[in-house]
């Protein structure tokens, strides 16, 4: 900052560490986009499912065990990255997720059965235009976890929802928003297309589209899968464990974090890597063999 270069922050900073004349974005507006509480600000209403905000106070009575439904957190902090959402089936037992100690607004939302999961990367210039910049699908568990994108040759993304994901990016960029986003949306076993989640920030779905057009550009159309390992080793360990694979060629590490050096108590390496190819069944059994070396 002391060039007077701007910074784009990804998640809210103090003020005091990031000043909002030195900001690209301020902290408030990125709270606020991030804030699960704001989809129905910038989400067409026939793109929403059914939710309500909620207190600490009345959580219990909202969500009941008899039903379905996903609790995600509201709030403009974000807490670092650091909360999850949490899915629930009807008839289970209700475990309430760590956030719920912590935050005082929730959303409450409807469980839809997922036929179809995309996450959808665009990007907002200097000249305040939405941009689509990929359509990519999410990989979930049996549970509607996470686990990974696809790249590359995905199933086609209905028109309705690439104008919504466009005008969504657009309303974002009109009240200031610069950078890049990830908006997640689905198809439900029913036929119902739906937004889930706005990313505005760099995500997993975004890096390693950047990192292909850095290192691989002419692998950006071709299949690929993304992964992420965990692991109680040294990150060098993960690495060394995995340079057969990278001297073989058809993998990129995208990133990597061991909390050995920080001051977190807990020891965990992460590494985030990319398999690409030209068959996708190929790529999927690959992406597959890594999980199950590393025992994911």
């Amino acid at each position: 900052m002391s060039d007077g270069l701007l910074i784009s922050m990804e998640y809210p900073q103090p003020t005091a560490l990031c000043p909002d004349e030195r900001s690209l974005k301020s902290a408030e507006l990125v709270g606020y986009l991030n804030n699960k509480a704001s989809i129905s600000t910038f989400v067409d209403p026939r793109f929403q499912a059914r939710r309500t905000i909620v207190t600490l106070d009345d959580l219990t009575d909202a969500a009941p065990a008899e039903k379905s439904w996903v609790l995600k957190a509201a709030t403009n902090a974000a807490h670092g990255a650091s909360l999850d959402v949490y899915l629930h089936q009807a008839g289970q037992p209700v475990t309430l997720p760590a956030f719920a100690d912590i935050l005082t607004e929730f959303v409450i939302e409807e469980y839809l059965h997922i036929h179809r999961n995309w996450g959808i990367q665009l990007y907002i210039a200097a000249d305040a235009q939405a941009r689509l910049l990929a359509v990519t699908e999410q990989r979930v568990d049996a549970d509607g976890i996470y686990t990974g994108g696809r790249f590359g040759h995905v199933t086609p993304l209905p028109a309705e929802l690439r104008t919504e994901c466009l005008a969504i990016a657009q309303r974002a960029a009109d009240v200031g928003y610069r950078g890049l986003c990830s908006l997640d949306c689905a198809q439900t076993r029913d036929g119902q297309l739906a937004m889930l989640d706005l990313n505005f920030r760099i995500t997993s779905g975004s890096i390693p589209l950047l990192a292909l057009r850095s290192i691989r550009p002419d692998a950006l159309d071709r299949p690929a899968e993304s992964v992420k390992l965990t692991a109680d080793t040294p990150i060098a360990t993960l690495l060394d464990a995995l340079r057969p694979a990278l001297r073989a060629g058809g993998l990129l590490v995208t990133g990597g974090h061991d909390t050995r050096r920080t001051d977190n108590p807990i020891n965990q390496s992460t590494l985030h890597l990319l398999v690409y190819g030209d068959d996708p069944a190929d790529v999927a059994t690959r992406r597959d063999a890594i999980e199950t070396t590393f025992g994911h």
